[in-house]
């Protein structure tokens, strides 16, 4: 704590025994955050597994439906921060979100109960638990971010980077917790023959249900006690109750959006809606029934529309030069983070697909789950997580620390790096070679070094940057990037080329897939059906022109895409830091 502070905080506030100097709210929102973590990242792990072999959902479909899930996710924060920032405040938010997401967990445990007497039901009973976490996740996710940066007053604001670093390490022991359990209870294989247990998806998911619960309850037992200001008020109280101490000096305590700008915005949002529409599926109708075509020509630009149209909107509101260069750097840094979170959202789907069919996954003797191997991404944030925020503690101390998006920067150029060496090392695989879960275990370090310069040094740059008035709004708007991203990790995910299981169901029918994909052969009427209900491919995917032919091109998509990423914000750094006005 620098030693010009107005404030002394009170022994009673904040933790000192261990020299942190961090207000003991923090360590609570952490405990919310890290069961809420084991909830989602539990549930994720499972999720596209259970779809495939439960409900007999093409790996495809299931990579597209995924990545519209998780985008839904990282949009509806912008109603539930709306919400909250107007009406019932962070507080209320988070217990509706948290009860919202454990509800949808229960579902999700019905649906994995009842799928073998009633599969059609099943589906409906997942659709509709998607729905409703989707919606706890909304009123969840920004609020919590929001109150942990208003723990701070204005003369601590610069301990936002490593309390948030701090916070993140919260989110990742939750993640590696429900990566851990809930695949070690849910994605069970027989020893002997190798066959999965299809009805244990149930447990995993109950789980996550319980872990979600455990969290809520959590904070409506702590907050009131921790969760205040240096001076005892409650943080993310109802907004009436909000005093001038909470906003900056001169600040506006209301956002105010007239009418106009709100007609104006629907009419960019429908615009914007149809031109992405067009852009993803070909057609403005709605020709297509089929599952990952609807979610590509429905959900993708529902978001993609919202997230701009929203933008505009929160940007007429801004009162003057200083505060549209502040938001114009979050837009910009949003931007750019929607590349990292389409590569690094691969875990869910193409990275758990090959770990699945494509990958020696023996430790020791023991064949680990394949939904289980995203755990190391978790294992290695609560291992680096605290050293990250000393490191930038002591590069700030020296003046030598770099400015937000430069860190941003470097954590896109980890992920092309991490990428770069996963696609060097399937290159000579084939379609029958495996690949070992060593390499799958450095990409979830480079990643996870990258994820720790991105993700909770953005988090901590919208707490510095945006109006008191609607911060909770601009999360929303910062986690729509998110949305964005893991909409296109949707897509791109369904580009994975055929691996090893594919070829082998082929030859079981004797067939030769690689000839198939080649179009060596033509598939007679009656194959091409087998295929379909085998799930097997007729052609390669196919990306901006280009057709994937093997995994090194397709994991050399993501090099390609994050790389340039990196290069253009590092450049365009020295500009934004202008626009900061003084805000590292």
């Amino acid at each position: 704590m620098d030693n010009t502070e107005a404030l002394s905080p009170k022994p009673d506030e904040w933790v000192e025994k261990k020299g942190s100097r961090h207000p003991k709210g923090l360590w609570v929102l952490f405990g919310t955050e890290m069961w809420e973590r084991f909830n989602f990242y539990g549930m994720r792990a499972l999720l596209t597994l259970f779809m495939v072999n439960s409900l007999l959902i093409k790996e495809a479909d299931a990579a597209i439906i995924y990545g519209g899930f998780l985008a839904l996710c990282y949009l509806t924060p912008l109603l539930g921060g709306f919400i909250a920032d107007k009406y019932i405040g962070n507080r209320n938010a988070i217990l509706i979100g948290g009860s919202l997401m454990a509800i949808g967990q229960f579902l999700l445990f019905i649906s994995a109960s009842s799928f073998s007497a009633d599969l059609g039901s099943a589906k409906l009973i997942m659709w509709l638990a998607l729905f409703v976490i989707i919606f706890g996740n909304g009123f969840f996710k920004p609020n919590i971010s929001s109150m942990v940066g208003s723990l701070y007053p204005k003369q601590e604001k610069s301990k936002l980077d490593s309390a948030f670093t701090i916070f993140y390490m919260g989110i990742n022991i939750g993640a590696f917790l429900g990566q851990f359990i809930c695949p070690y209870v849910g994605d069970v294989k027989d020893a002997a023959t190798g066959v999965r247990d299809i009805f244990a998806f149930k447990w995993g998911f109950l789980a996550a249900s319980i872990a979600m619960v455990v969290g809520t309850v959590t904070f409506f037992i702590l907050k009131n006690k921790y969760v205040v200001t240096p001076e005892g008020r409650p943080i993310g109280g109802l907004p009436k109750n909000n005093t001038s101490a909470d906003f900056e000096e001169g600040e506006t305590q209301t956002a105010k959006f007239s009418n106009k700008f709100l007609a104006f915005t629907g009419v960019i949002f429908v615009v914007l809606f149809f031109v992405f529409r067009y852009l993803l599926v070909g057609e403005f109708g709605l020709n297509s029934v089929e599952m990952g075509q609807l979610i590509k020509g429905i959900i993708y630009p529902f978001i993609y529309a919202a997230g701009i149209s929203l933008a505009f909107l929160i940007m007429t509101s801004a009162e003057n030069k200083v505060e549209r260069h502040r938001i114009w750097v979050i837009y910009i840094v949003s931007f750019f983070i929607i590349f990292f979170w389409a590569a690094f959202e691969q875990a869910g789907s193409s990275l758990t697909f090959i770990a699945d069919n494509q990958t020696d996954r023996s430790i020791f003797g023991w064949n680990m789950p394949p939904s289980m191997v995203q755990i190391f991404n978790g294992i290695f944030v609560v291992i680096l997580a605290v050293p990250f925020s000393l490191i930038w503690d002591k590069l700030r101390a020296k003046g030598k620390e770099p400015v937000s998006p430069m860190k941003q920067a470097m954590g896109l150029a980890l992920i092309a790096l991490s990428y770069f060496i996963i696609a060097h090392n399937v290159k000579d695989l084939g379609n029958s070679g495996l690949l070992a879960i060593k390499w799958l275990m450095l990409l979830y370090f480079i990643q996870t070094m990258g994820e720790l310069c991105l993700s909770p040094i953005g988090l901590s740059l919208v707490g510095k940057l945006a109006p008191k008035r609607f911060a909770s709004l601009l999360y929303g708007v910062f986690f729509i990037s998110n949305a964005a991203g893991y909409a296109l990790a949707g897509s791109l995910g369904a580009l994975i080329p055929a691996t090893g299981d594919k070829f082998k169901k082929a030859q079981e029918m004797g067939i030769n897939l690689q000839d198939v994909l080649d179009k060596k052969v033509t598939l007679t009427t009656e194959q091409a059906a087998a295929f379909e209900k085998a799930q097997l491919p007729l052609e390669n995917p196919v990306f901006a022109g280009f057709e994937i032919h093997n995994l090194f091109e397709f994991f050399m998509v993501f090099v390609i895409l994050c790389g340039i990423a990196a290069v253009i914000l590092a450049l365009i750094s020295p500009i934004l830091k202008k626009m900061m006005h003084g805000v590292n």
